[in-house]
């Protein structure tokens, strides 16, 4: 089945490749002072990267919403509320209990269906809630004269600060799970080349 087109894949590779560089920059500037360039990169060019990496980051994620209302990819995003906690733990249990079990896949994919409801759901928590936060918070610290100055009594630049960070881990948290999950499919590599031929295995039904 066709399911991953040019523009897709072009946009999950470039997206995976910044994610990857904004978590080494953004760790060598959480841990590495200005004058300590022990870490993994220096203090200074890690900023340099990590802004150079950000400004891609909110192009790519531009290009991926456009995508998504042009060509109608969208509506594999569209959670149906129907169903949709009971699905979701159908899924979970699959993943960590059914499929070493031998069991069929519960919401095998199809070009109607491309994600089951488990990715569906953190798919959508990742690219429309976590990524808008992570790129707000981000353009508050680049200028931080937008930032609020007090809210409940403490500095809108660290509660930003905080956001940032906790966004930006949760992204990487779900890329690692995001990595796992894609050994899962009909064969260990299936869904990995998938982002290079654009076809997805059937899943076993």
């Amino acid at each position: 089945m066709y399911l991953y087109p040019k523009w897709v894949r072009l946009w999950h590779v470039i997206n995976a490749f910044l994610i990857i560089v904004l978590i080494i920059t953004g760790i060598s500037m959480q841990y590495t002072d200005r004058e300590n360039a022990a870490y993994l990169m220096g203090f200074s060019r890690a900023v340099k990267w990590h802004n150079i990496s950000a400004s891609f980051l909110v192009a790519n994620y531009v290009f991926f919403i456009l995508g998504n209302a042009i060509t109608g990819n969208g509506r594999y995003y569209k959670l149906p509320l129907k169903n949709l906690i009971s699905d979701i733990m159908t899924q979970f249990r699959y993943y960590a209990y059914g499929k070493f079990r031998g069991e069929k896949h519960p919401f095998p994919v199809n070009t109607e269906r491309k994600f089951n409801p488990l990715q569906r759901f953190t798919y959508v928590l990742a690219m429309y809630v976590a990524f808008p936060l992570l790129i707000i918070s981000g353009f508050g610290l680049l200028f931080p004269e937008t930032v609020i100055n007090r809210f409940f009594g403490v500095s809108g630049l660290i509660l930003t600060d905080i956001l940032h960070i906790s966004m930006g881990f949760c992204l990487s948290i779900f890329l690692v799970v995001h990595i796992y999950t894609c050994t899962l499919g009909a064969k260990t590599f299936s869904h990995f080349r998938s982002i290079i031929t654009g076809y997805q295995e059937p899943d076993e039904q």
